[in-house]
């Protein structure tokens, strides 16, 4: 369904990404590891819209969307769960997941399913619906930010470093749910520096240093790989 193909992107005279090819195949859930800088989100946000790639392309089932607004990429089926969150703080969880379903506000009843289904992933959400979302716990902030995403009904959803700061249990249930997320049908691709949580769930994985993807293959080959360990694994 994703494609890229020797994608390029600078910021002034800095490539940010050099030659990326890359794929996430229907049904997927691929990781893409890689330290703070190397590119990932960069990555993200060039197929989200937000940056305009230098050369190469990107294609989502069979039309290119390298060039298309970010509004217009949202509506195709691609979403992303930036890092940080970003959520509106002082506005309660159930208006934060609303605003997830903005390019789908007429569609009431979509809406109301879809709430029903996060709810389900997360009863914490539900219980704390009318609570500001700046007064959550860093790990119910980041199971609203995954929400808000779900609301605007992906195919593809983004996911940069959902573990980032939460504490070792909140991980491991985060996984778990985005393992569950996959199996109910979205495609997905983790950018992730916890490489053993991350490939723990997914299909394949894809190595990126400085702008440039070093290494691909299977999540197995990956856990198993010598220079995978060393960098990522701690092993």
């Amino acid at each position: 369904m994703l494609t890229i193909r020797q994608l390029e992107v600078k910021y002034g005279a800095y490539r940010a990404l050099n030659g990326i090819d890359l794929e996430v195949r229907p049904g997927e859930l691929v990781v893409l590891l890689g330290a703070n800088g190397a590119g990932k989100s960069t990555i993200f946000r060039t197929i989200s819209g937000l940056q305009k790639p230098s050369a190469g392309e990107i294609r989502f089932g069979d039309q290119v969307i390298s060039r298309l607004p970010a509004d217009r990429i949202v509506r195709m089926g691609i979403v992303q769960c930036p890092e940080g969150r970003k959520l509106f703080p002082m506005m309660s969880v159930y208006k934060n997941l609303l605003l997830g379903a903005y390019v789908h506000r007429k569609n009431k009843q979509m809406i109301k399913e879809k709430l029903e289904y996060i709810y389900e992933l997360f009863p914490i959400l539900k219980e704390r619906s009318g609570q500001a979302a700046g007064s959550l716990s860093g790990g119910q902030q980041q199971m609203l930010a995954i929400g808000r995403a779900l609301m605007s009904d992906p195919k593809l959803l983004l996911l940069d470093e959902p573990s980032l700061g939460l504490a070792p249990l909140i991980v491991q249930q985060m996984f778990e749910v985005i393992q569950k997320i996959n199996r109910d049908g979205t495609m997905i691709l983790l950018a992730e520096q916890n490489a053993h949580a991350a490939l723990k769930i997914a299909h394949r994985g894809y190595v990126i240093e400085n702008g440039s993807i070093v290494m691909q293959g299977s999540a197995a080959e990956l856990l198993h790989n010598d220079q995978v360990r060393q960098a990522y694994l701690g092993a």
